[in-house]
């Protein structure tokens, strides 16, 4: 006889298997199955792919460039949660949860994100339930993890809120969720809309649509923090904190930075409870 949880998975395989042959997502799988995030040439360089030296430089420049994020997950502190990343890239920040002590699961829209953070853990002697899915329909039963995290991933689905609203059934009664999206008004859209509206005749292009035309993969979407609280309305708490990053403050001469308020930044962090 088929468990409960045997099931869920099963019809959740069934339905992410339906997306993947007719998805309005396929162009964000295409652009993501390129490269994992954070693999790009201008940070690895030469070093061998999936090599020890190349997997600990990806993650000292994730550190690096976005030194906030250890301050927001707090990842020592989740030891034998049960924790689910939506979107796990390269797999940095899913080696700090194993790390950690956490009970890992991953999913990704890519295969050779999984396969990368597979390949990840498995150099450090540390492992975790991976799949390719598109986490639209996560394929977990009710109220399964303590902890779900995703850092950058939920934009750049064609339906965030619909990922928003399965990680709340995903997550177990007063779970935490912890990650972060665009922010549409920051220094970084600001420059976008120089470079590809301003410059080329355009102004009145929206901000919102520059986001989604030259940030990343195709449809990225940036929100307003009104807009995040409203997305995380079912929760029953939702902090944000908007954070300027390297990100906004390249162009711009390094003594002009500390004038930035965090209200223009690129990051909102969020933290919700179910």
């Amino acid at each position: 006889m088929m468990s409960k949880v045997d099931e869920s998975q099963r019809t959740g395989a069934n339905a992410a298997a339906g997306q993947a042959a007719s998805s309005p997502n396929d162009d964000v799988r295409r652009y993501w199955d390129q490269g994992a995030c954070g693999t790009y040439d201008y940070i690895v360089g030469s070093l061998p792919a999936l090599s020890r030296e190349w997997f600990a430089q990806i993650e000292r420049h994730r550190y690096a460039v976005e030194p906030c994020i250890p301050t927001v997950a707090q990842f020592e502190t989740h030891r034998g949660k049960t924790v689910l990343e939506v979107g796990v890239g390269a797999g940095t920040d899913h080696l700090q949860w194993a790390r950690a002590g956490a009970v890992c699961y991953g999913v990704d829209l890519t295969q050779r994100a999984i396969e990368t953070t597979r390949a990840h853990l498995a150099l450090h002697g540390l492992s975790s339930t991976l799949q390719r899915i598109d986490a639209e329909t996560l394929p977990f039963p009710d109220a399964t993890f303590d902890v779900v995290y995703s850092w950058g991933v939920i934009h750049h689905s064609a339906h965030p809120e619909q990922i928003v609203r399965e990680i709340r059934r995903v997550l177990k009664p007063d779970g935490l969720f912890i990650g972060m999206v665009y922010a549409r008004h920051s220094l970084v859209a600001f420059k976008l809309w120089i470079k590809h509206a301003l410059l080329k005749g355009r102004p009145w292009t929206s901000w919102a649509d520059l986001v989604a035309n030259h940030m990343e993969s195709p449809g990225t979407k940036a929100y307003t923090v009104a807009e995040v609280q409203q997305v995380w309305s079912g929760f029953s708490s939702c902090e944000t904190q908007q954070i300027v990053t390297v990100y906004d403050c390249s162009w711009f001469p390094r003594w002009m930075h500390r004038l930035f308020p965090d209200s223009w930044g690129w990051f909102i962090v969020v933290r919700s409870r179910k």
